[in-house]
């Protein structure tokens, strides 16, 4: 993935959209995946989960790789 706006970036904000962390894992990026559906499932036992929902997806959308 060669960075923000690249294919592999909104690639894995659709996998986030769906299943939070997703993308970051796509992204091979373990502790912000594991990180981010953690809190994601224990946020939506009290309908809060959408606020890291949709920052999981920001996140793996906005990604850049240290070069």
């Amino acid at each position: 993935m060669s960075g923000q706006g690249s294919g592999g970036n909104v690639l894995a904000a659709l996998c986030s959209f769906f299943i939070p962390g997703l993308g970051q894992l796509l992204q091979a990026r373990m502790l912000a995946a594991i990180i981010h559906f953690v809190l994601a499932t224990a946020l939506w036992f009290i309908l809060m989960g959408w606020i890291v929902h949709i920052w999981s997806i920001i996140d793996a959308a906005k990604f850049v790789p240290k070069k």
